[in-house]
């Protein structure tokens, strides 16, 4: 698992270590692996330029330190300075040794030397930044970016906050990553992910308390939270998931959630709806009741939403059992306030999955603001509605019900997963993981990471449906298993 912590406990950690290390030890840890990650990147060292961007703060140290370490192997090193006055003087002064030169920022041909670097090392800002880049670091980052150099952040890129993921202005846009000790949010989340590149890890010997702030799963960690059936399993006993799905207008959502459903892990799939031809039409194994939720017979859990139009009636009444309930698409329309954080607050798991869109009519703000602040949006909904919340979109984030602990954060998918009802096959697999036994959380993260890890197979860089995708569950679930 790749867990990211705050600011604040990253630093409390390295204040730790640094008290019992010599002084400047961990600088020279982390320009050490800054150097050998450039060294990778840069394939031949000798005869290589390079250009260091260097702030005030530590990161800009680490970057000096790291420049002096590849002026030492032959690399003609330039450094070029946001504040003289106020960079790391022992960095400084180790890359004028190592025979580095160095500029300011406004200095004539300060640009140029950006763009004609075969790489550009990023130690602007630390993770202390806020609120984009200043003024006079902005025209460096761009010609970072249309220079043909491999651009490399320190820690993170440059003007992207490193607790939440936003990036409210201008930042450096990074191919690859070296961050240091701990992972921290903005790297695993977007808009910031996004600029972070390619992301290595370099172990400093930090020693990090407890949970994190996000934390995303791997293989082994989905693999252990899988559902298996025991010898003396039948489908009964393995969980029965009821499908609330689907209208006269959109009964496609209705097959979808069951498609989703029937790969999710439960022994027997229920649809309660009016498409149940077209469903029994591709899935012949469902079982289809035309007497509504409460009356279809019992289940483990219910999806409800996909494709529903204005069935409020359906949505509440499924909203009224006492088992859990992942509430999806139109369901999250329909539903009253009260009754969603009504099952919360009487111990009922409720799983809500919304794109921005949705949730941003949830929390009463624009969409952008969603988009921009995801991680901030999808602890207030958790905590607003008493329930786990899966937040879709370009990082999937899962938070559990109040808001507290870590966020997952998925680490599957592909762009491609953007297409209609590919969210119905999304709930109907977490819903059977409901079913199956799963804490909200756990059936939140688990579909997540296998949806998009289907996705990515039925994709292979070419569009597809969201029909290709639930076809392709199993191998997802196959290649967890085999790790």
């Amino acid at each position: 698992m790749r867990t990211a912590y705050s600011v604040e406990t990253v630093r409390a950690a390295e204040r730790e270590l640094m008290a019992r290390l010599p002084e400047g030890a961990l600088m020279q840890r982390a320009a050490a692996g800054l150097a050998a990650a450039c060294a990778d990147v840069l394939g031949r060292v000798y005869g290589s330029r390079v250009v260091l961007l260097v702030g005030t703060g530590d990161n800009g140290g680490d970057a000096l330190y790291a420049g002096a370490r590849l002026a030492r192997r032959g690399a003609g090193v330039r450094a070029v300075l946001l504040a003289p006055g106020r960079a790391h003087a022992g960095g400084l002064a180790a890359l004028r040794r190592a025979g580095g030169s160095v500029v300011e920022a406004g200095d004539a041909g300060a640009v140029a030397s950006v763009e004609r670097a075969d790489l550009v090392v990023d130690g602007i800002v630390g993770i202390g930044g806020k609120g984009g880049l200043r003024e006079e670091a902005v025209p460096l980052a761009e010609a970072a970016r249309r220079g043909r150099g491999v651009v490399v952040a320190v820690d993170l890129p440059s003007g992207v906050d490193a607790g939440t993921g936003e990036v409210r202005g201008a930042a450096v846009r990074a191919d690859v990553t070296v961050t240091f000790g701990a992972y921290k949010p903005g790297l695993l989340i977007d808009p910031a992910r996004e600029y972070a590149g390619v992301v290595r890890f370099v172990d400093i010997g930090l020693s990090m308390p407890g949970p994190g702030e996000a934390e995303a799963l791997q293989h082994a960690d989905v693999a252990r939270l899988l559902p298996v059936p025991g010898a003396e399993s039948d489908k009964y006993r393995r969980g029965v998931v009821g499908v609330a799905a689907g209208s006269a207008r959109y009964p496609g959502a209705a097959v979808l959630a069951v498609g989703g459903a029937l790969r999710g892990g439960a022994g027997a799939v229920r649809y309660v709806g009016p498409a149940g031809g077209a469903v029994l039409a591709r899935y012949p194994e469902t079982l289809v009741s035309e007497r509504g939720p409460a009356r279809a017979g019992r289940v483990q859990a219910w999806v409800v939403g996909p494709g529903a139009g204005d069935d409020a009636a359906t949505v509440g009444e499924v909203l009224a059992a006492d088992v859990p309930v992942l509430i999806d698409a139109d369901g999250l329309r329909l539903a009253e306030v009260g009754a969603v954080r009504g099952r919360g607050l009487r111990g009922v798991p409720t799983l809500m999955t919304p794109h921005a869109g949705e949730a941003a009519a949830l929390l009463g703000v624009e969409r952008e603001e969603v988009e921009s602040g995801r991680l901030t949006a999808v602890r207030e909904l958790a905590a607003r509605y008493g329930a786990a919340v899966l937040l879709k979109g370009s990082t999937t984030l899962v938070a559990e019900a109040g808001g507290g602990g870590a966020v997952r954060v998925n680490p599957t998918g592909t762009p491609w997963l953007a297409t209609a009802g590919s969210g119905d096959v999304l709930s109907g697999l977490g819903g059977s993981l409901l079913a199956a036994g799963l804490s909200a959380v756990d059936a939140g993260s688990v579909a997540a990471y296998l949806h998009g890890l289907a996705g990515q197979f039925a994709a292979e860089g070419a569009p597809v449906s969201a029909e290709d995708v639930a076809g392709r569950i199993s191998e997802a679930w196959r290649s967890v298993v085999r790790g």
